[in-house]
This record gives structure tokens, sequence and C-alpha cells, in this order.
């Protein structure tokens, strides 16, 4: 049998994994991606990973040490598509060094702008949209004949859903699972209906059993991803249901034949009670109670929304396409507060979208006071190609007016964090710890259930009850000390036990101050353990 921990490891931008033993091993072949964009376009490129792994292909570190660059890119705004470009054109530097080296442009930007990419940009050699992954490998062969390749063409089945990720830049305690792909919401301002495709849901069982994997390796947590997870569904097939029913010795249920969203967040949080859960991201239109029942039940569905409003303004909402008003929105909000009233809620906020006159702009201020947010995304309008904004109405508020709104908005946010963030201190949070504070290698940083950053010392003392006579039936005993931990005992024989926290650990954490940005706290321990007698 073949031992996976002799296995070459795959090197990339942010850590290692080892391949599985299914995949071959071709040492010639090394691939390097870099991901831009939003959380899907991260979770895309661990699915080419593996498809890649699969054919041979080793994952590196650098682009200088790769054979493949490939960049995974993002449209949804004017900025983002020009980062890309611009990196595009350092790949020109890395090819006159490296003779050899191919260049891929993945995801929307390679649907949206194919033309453009093989016409002008000449240091590309593959443009491959979000539903042809799984061509890579012919591709490259077409690639490593000296032709240039593509292939853009969206699905209205592909939902990868059977394709074991490798997890890319993973911490080992966090990830992505994809549960639908596309957006039929065609809002006036997005460009993902055009570069992502129609709405497709994965099997649900899939989806359930990528979250028992993660489990199994160790992950703590989870978030599901779609473009809008509220409009997930599931047809469940007639024979699929009576053969369930069958083999748990029970009647066909009638009206059980789908499954919406609430239902799969309920089938993953009963079937991984261990692993916290998250999503993103929430359509206001579509969200339901039924979701926010499900996630009031269970303990390990994270308390925390991302539901993007983008203007306070109901007028702007009409022009925006969203299919709510500004009133409907304040329903969903108070029905979140109802449900979970320690729910965090995040949004994404568009400055100076067409038409948007200073009434408008005062509405989206009042509302984001009005709901309070935890946190949000805000930009400055930049108009799409091929969007029904860009088609029907004009981009006509000035960039000037656009900037000094958006830093209004930012303003108002920031003083909403901070009264958000400081209603925590002096209570007790669990926290999930992921890893090493970036500002000292002292702290480590984690987030609660509210989704926030939570600042903790790395090292932290705790004391204990170990040879307490009276406790010990007039014995005198030692308790032994956790390995890895430096123990002494005080004067009225308690130890004092120092522990290095590391990413994984779940503690309870008392919050002792707060920022807009963040909650600094230290471990809470409630009544020490005393040592039982032998």
């Amino acid at each position: 049998m073949l031992r996976t921990d002799l296995l070459p490891h795959c090197h990339y931008a942010y850590g290692t994994v080892p391949l599985r033993s299914e995949y071959k091993i071709k040492l010639s072949k090394k691939v390097h991606i870099e991901s831009y964009g939003c959380q899907m376009n991260h979770s895309d490129s661990e699915i080419v990973a593996s498809i890649l792994a699969k054919d041979g292909y080793e994952l590196a570190s650098t682009p200088e040490e790769a054979d493949l660059v490939l960049l995974n890119t993002c449209s949804i705004r004017e900025k983002a598509e020009y980062t890309v470009m611009q990196r595009i054109n350092e790949m020109n530097n890395l090819k006159a060094v490296n003779k050899g080296l191919k260049v891929g442009i993945l995801g929307c930007m390679a649907e949206r702008m194919k033309e453009n990419l093989l016409v002008e940009k000449r240091v590309v050699d593959l443009v491959v949209g979000p539903d042809a992954y799984r061509s890579l490998p012919q591709l490259l062969e077409e690639v490593g004949s000296g032709q240039r390749a593509v292939n853009v063409l969206l699905s209205r089945e592909e939902t990868y859903g059977e394709i074991e990720p490798v997890r890319l830049g993973s911490n080992g305690v966090t990830a992505f699972v994809t549960i639908m792909r596309g957006c039929d919401n065609m809002c006036a301002f997005c460009v993902v209906p055009f570069t992502r495709g129609r709405e497709r849901s994965r099997d649900p069982q899939t989806i359930v059993d990528e979250c028992k994997q993660l489990v199994v390796d160790c992950f703590k947590e989870v978030t599901l991803l779609g473009q809008n997870v509220d409009s997930y569904k599931w047809k469940v097939k007639p024979e699929a249901l009576a053969a369930e029913a069958q083999k748990r010795g029970e009647e066909l249920v009638p009206g059980l034949d789908h499954v919406d969203f609430a239902d799969l967040l309920e089938m993953v949080a009963t079937s991984c009670p261990e692993l916290r859960i998250r999503y993103s991201t929430s359509h206001p239109k579509d969200m339901t109670d039924k979701v926010l029942e499900v996630m009031a039940r269970y303990e390990n569905i994270c308390k925390y929304i991302h539901l993007p409003v983008q203007s306070g303004s109901s007028e702007v909402l009409k022009r925006m396409n969203r299919g709510y008003d500004r009133e409907w929105y304040m329903g969903r909000v108070a029905s979140i507060r109802k449900h979970m009233p320690d729910c965090a809620i995040s949004t994404d906020m568009i400055a100076g979208f067409c038409g948007e006159t200073e009434d408008d702009h005062q509405d989206t201020l009042s509302l984001m006071n009005a709901v309070g947010y935890d946190m949000a995304y805000m930009f400055k309008y930049s108009e799409r190609p091929k969007t029904l904004a860009a088609r029907k109405h004009a981009d006509d508020v000035p960039e000037d007016v656009k900037g000094r709104r958006l830093a209004e908005i930012i303003e108002v946010q920031k003083l909403n964090s901070a009264k958000r963030m400081a209603t925590y201190v002096g209570q007790v949070h669990e926290v999930l710890i992921e890893g090493v504070s970036k500002r000292s290698d002292q702290n480590m940083y984690g987030r609660n259930t509210q989704n926030s950053v939570v600042i903790v010392p790395r090292y932290s003392s705790l004391l204990s009850v170990v040879g307490c006579q009276a406790a010990l039936g007039g014995e005198k005993k030692i308790g032994k000390s956790t390995a890895g931990s430096n123990s002494e005992l005080t004067t009225d024989n308690q130890q004092l036990t120092t522990k290095e926290l590391r990413a994984g650990d779940i503690l309870k954490v008392r919050i002792v101050s707060a920022t807009a940005g963040s909650l600094q706290g230290e471990p809470f321990f409630s009544i020490p353990e005393r040592v039982q007698q032998a």
C-alpha cells in the first residue's frame, strides 16, 4: 500500500498540503495559483488545484518556481480588474526569464474579457471560465503543443460536487464548501449572472459528506458558499426518497421531496455537531424565518449574517433591481433580532449609484444607524459592461461626490462598529483560535460566533487545585502537568500552568476591551477541576 506520508507535498502561496495517493506524481509539472476577489474564487481555486493534481501537477509556492501560473480573477468592480491586469503585465518579466512558462486566466474576467485577454495580452496562453475547469487538462495539452486555448462556456448543470478540493492556504481550522453556483438575480449593478451563469444547486448529500470529511481532517469551522445561499434548492428524486425511507424502516413521508437552504443548514448542523457553521451570502428578498429558526436552534451555527442592502433608499433599490425596498429590509433585520438578539449583521453598501440624490444618500446613512451593523464592505459605484445599469441608467453621480459620500458612509460605519463592539466588553465569548496575530507573535487571534476578531495572549496561565490534602483524603499528591506546559506549585497547593494557545483551540474568553475592528480578551476559566484520588 502506498504511504501518503511519504508523498511529496503540494506547495502554494500560503502553505502546504500532502497530495493524496490517487494523484499522479510528475515532478516536472508545477503550477502556481493566485486568487483574487470573493470567497467563491478562492473555493474555485481549490477545485482547480484538485483537478490539476490528478493530472500530475504539484503546487508551487511562487510563480518563479512554476511551469504554469494561473490567475483566478474577479470582475465585480473595475478596481479588481485593474489589479489583475497589472499582474498580467508583470508576467511578461517572468516569461523573459522562464521561456517555457505558461500563463492562464481563470474565473470571471476570463469569461467577460476573453477576446481582450487573447488579443491584447499576448502573455496569456490560456483562458478558462468558471464552469470549464474540468477541461483544463485537455486545454493544457493544446497549450503544450504551441496553441493558445480557451473555454468560457457556461453550464446549467456544473457544480463540481464530487470533486474533493485541495485546501489552498489553509490554516487547518476553517474551510469553504460551495453549495451552489451562479445567480438568477439580475441586480442592475452586478456582472455575476453574465460571468457565472444561472443558479444551480449541489446535491445536499455531497455537501454533508464534504463537511464530514472536514471533521475527519480536524477542521473546526466551515463556511457554506453561494452567490445567494437563500435560493438554494434541490429536488430529491422519488426513488432516492423511497430507498432512504426503506433503509430506515420508515414509511415515505409526503412533501419531503425537496431540500431548501434551511433544510441544508440543519442537515450539516446535525451531521457535524463538532463543526462551527457559517454561510455567505444571503439575499434580503429570499431570507426566510425558517432559516432564522434553524440558526437559533443549533449552537454550532454561528450567529452572524451577511445581509447586503446596497442602499438605504427605496428609490435607489428599485433602480438597482434588488427586489425589496427599505421597509422590507428593515423587516428582515427585525426578524433576525427577534429570533437571535445576539446575532451580528454585516452588509455591503454602494455609494453613488445611478441617479442617487443627496436625500437618497441620507437615507443610506439613517438606515446604517438604525441597523447598527457590526461591519460593512463599502464601495463607490463603478459601471460594469453588459449589466442592466450600463444599458439603462446613466452613471451620472460625479466622482468627487461619490468619494465624499463613501467617506461619510465609512465614518458612520466606524462609529457604529465601535458602539457594537463595545457592547461585548465584559461578556464571555467562545472563541475559535485561527492563528498568530499579525501585530505580535505574543498574541493569537480568533473569532467569536458573531465573526468578530478576538485577540488573546498566546501564553495563558491556569490556576488549578492539585494537592489539597482535604480534597485528597489526607494524602498529599501532585497532579500530572499537561504535556508541553510549564507548571509550579503555589503555597496553598495550587498549580499554575502556562499554556500556549494553538490554531484550532476553542476556549472561553472574557472580553476586556474593544476597538471598531477587534476585541481584546483574556482566557476565562471557570471553577478549576480538582485532581481525583487514584
